[in-house]
């Protein structure tokens, strides 16, 4: 957010005025995303009802772990990754891009790449053997791999390789994964799986539709994953971003309005510590698109992300 922030108006966001002043400021593809923090009033914090049900009532123990993380080379994976290794524990990272991987874990001795392309069924199957077979103690999984790309819904020469590429990355992926782990995870003390969504979940940034459905979508799969698993002793959280400072789109790591990315994996790591922590760590600038349907606050939320275009 920029250091002078305009008050919003009484629903809580910013007017449509104010939205294209900072679009006109910033490249409008996704310096608008930075007003999501907004969309909470300023000073009032989220209503305590609000706030997401807490993991069952023990402490997730956070060294001694065996991790996996996808999209582990680059952005909030590489973050996640550096915080879990300092942390005390076997960090595998993977990715599509081995040579990405690779640097990152010549920066952490005893952290190891695997490569892994989620898009690819059989792959899946193949990796989630070999990964077992390598570090048969894996207990830890984040699923954060994921892509944005810009769409255009009215461009008839659009190529629809974009959209499926976009959800087989961002859903069918980590399910699949996810599905070829948990006979493993489910034979150990204590496991847990860690789902990458997004604020646009929420609130969707009507230029990148399909990253916004699938988020959408990967969160009602992930509270139906919790349920289904809440008898059995594998923990189930979801991480929901809003605009972080990474290369998720090209040049977002240099944009002021979106939250440092070492900003949020402090925010992130410091809600995993509480005793029970929330099964979905919300950092503050979140806040405003998770609650906005909820609070009323849905139609003006969208306008403010997505009426500049």
């Amino acid at each position: 957010m920029n250091k002078e922030r305009k008050e919003p108006d009484q629903k809580g966001a910013f007017s449509r005025r104010q939205i294209l002043t900072a679009a006109a400021l910033t490249a409008p593809a996704i310096a608008v995303l930075g007003a999501s923090a907004a969309l909470a009033q300023p000073g009032k914090p989220a209503n305590p009802q609000t706030r997401p049900q807490m993991a069952r009532n023990r402490p997730i123990r956070l060294t001694g772990n065996t991790v996996l993380i996808t999209g582990g080379g680059t952005g909030i994976g590489r973050g996640l990754a550096e915080q879990m290794h300092q942390l005390g524990n076997k960090v595998i990272i993977a990715s599509r891009r081995r040579a990405v991987l690779e640097a990152t874990a010549a920066e952490f001795p005893g952290m190891e790449v695997m490569t892994l392309d989620v898009r690819d069924p059989a792959g899946v199957r193949r990796f989630a053997a070999e990964i077992v077979e390598r570090y048969p103690d894996l207990n830890v999984v984040f699923n954060n791999a994921g892509i944005m790309r810009r769409e255009n819904l009215l461009d008839q020469q659009a190529d629809l390789a974009d959209m499926h590429d976009t959800i087989e990355t961002n859903l069918n992926g980590p399910m699949r994964l996810t599905a070829a782990l948990l006979p493993h995870l489910q034979t150990k003390p204590q496991s847990i799986i860690v789902n990458t969504t997004s604020g646009l979940a929420f609130v969707p940034l009507v230029t990148r539709p399909t990253y916004c459905a699938a988020k959408a979508a990967f969160h009602s799969y992930t509270v139906s994953l919790r349920y289904q698993l809440r008898k059995t002793r594998i923990e189930v959280f979801e991480i929901a971003p809003p605009g972080v400072q990474t290369e998720l789109m090209p040049g977002q790591s240099r944009q002021p309005n979106y939250m440092p990315l070492p900003e949020f994996i402090n925010q992130t790591m410091a809600q995993f510590r509480q005793t029970p922590p929330p099964v979905e760590l919300l950092v503050d600038g979140v806040l405003g698109l998770r609650y906005a349907e909820r609070e009323g606050r849905f139609d003006a939320a969208v306008d403010s992300l997505s009426g500049a275009f």
